[in-house]
């Protein structure tokens, strides 16, 4: 018995079909998960703390219906969102240090790189041998490469790390056929939609770190010509 099995009956009214797509029913769960994913990404590019409320229940949509398709690491992944929507939602608003009340975009560090893609590689061929052994997973090592990269690019997010939306983008260009293939259409099309957002948001952030780096320079500047 899957796990998808187990839940089927608590979660049976969210996945009625509303519609059909290219022949394959479409679920209120993913209808749900679409729009509220779609809003969430624009809020993040546009630096809204309301992101975090409005992604942890999108997180809870996708629980639901990744569980049902299979995804097992997609699905313990939302979990993972959640926990790291608690401490981005804080960092938001408290990392900004004593003179700040919100926190500014940065560049990631060549530190944080290291350890981020020696993370990622580690966590991409654990959850890969462990979904190919633990589960009936059909896509494993895909399943856990956009695992490993959505948790990269959360990290970047809670941080406010330009180059999140990078790791975003890669994520999404893994996330859109292998959706399509496991029948999530609608999903697909939404992951569409967020590399869109993300083009948008890596602008905005560009350009907030280019105001902010503005701003140093001047001070800066005002600091010498006083000392001088």
């Amino acid at each position: 018995m899957s796990l998808a099995d187990v839940l089927g009956p608590v979660v049976a009214p969210l996945q009625q079909p509303l519609f059909t797509l290219l022949d394959t029913p479409v679920s209120w769960t993913e209808v749900l998960g679409f729009g509220s994913g779609a809003l969430c990404v624009w809020l993040v590019a546009r630096q809204h703390l309301a992101n975090w409320p409005l992604g942890i229940a999108n997180n809870v949509l996708f629980i639901l219906l990744f569980t049902q398709a299979g995804l097992y690491a997609d699905a313990g992944l939302q979990v993972v969102f959640i926990a790291l929507a608690a401490y981005g939602w804080w960092t938001w608003t408290h990392g900004g240090g004593p003179d700040s009340d919100a926190l500014p975009v940065r560049r990631t560090t060549r530190t944080e790189w290291a350890w981020l893609l020696a993370a990622g590689a580690v966590g991409t061929l654990a959850l890969t041998l462990l979904l190919h052994r633990a589960t009936d997973s059909t896509v494993p090592f895909w399943d856990a490469l956009t695992t490993a990269l959505s948790l990269m690019a959360t990290y970047g997010q809670c941080r406010k790390r330009r180059e999140s939306w990078w790791l975003w983008i890669a994520a999404d260009l893994v996330y859109v056929p292998l959706y399509a293939y496991k029948g999530l259409y609608l999903t697909a099309l939404l992951y569409v939609g967020f590399m869109a957002l993300c083009v948008h948001g890596l602008r905005n952030w560009t350009r907030d770190l280019a105001v902010l780096h503005a701003r140093q320079r001047q001070s800066a500047d005002e600091a010498a010509e006083v000392a001088a």
